[in-house]
């Protein structure tokens, strides 16, 4: 998996493409989310625009990442993911926990809102 991220008012975007398959992607995103929220960034939009497959140690990534944010007291929303992305989301009830949104603006909207 490829991706990058950066701030856009005080909030961290992280672009996620290709695969999330693996433990050294997990500990790689993990890495990065606690750099910011050592910097006291509370608020995450995780772009899945370009992410094509995720499995169960993909989906371990997001609840481990969304669990450090919520300790934190912040949020984290996943922007734009496939269909096949929204259906694993769905049938395994992760769409219950997660807010998922359609675009990064409306992402950014959610967030400005809180």
């Amino acid at each position: 998996m490829i991706y990058k991220h950066h701030l856009r008012e005080n909030k961290a975007i992280f672009e996620l493409e290709g695969s999330l398959l693996n433990e050294s992607d997990r500990i790689n995103l993990k890495n990065e989310f606690q750099n910011y929220l050592d910097k006291d960034v509370k608020d995450f939009l995780i772009d899945l625009s370009n992410l094509k497959h995720v499995n169960s140690t993909g989906l371990g990534v997001f609840i481990t990442l969304y669990t450090k944010v919520r300790g934190k007291t912040g949020e984290m929303i996943i922007c734009s993911p496939s269909e096949n992305i929204v259906n694993l989301l769905t049938i395994t009830k992760l769409t219950s926990v997660f807010t998922i949104v359609d675009t990064v603006d409306e992402g950014f909207e959610k967030l400005n809102k809180k």
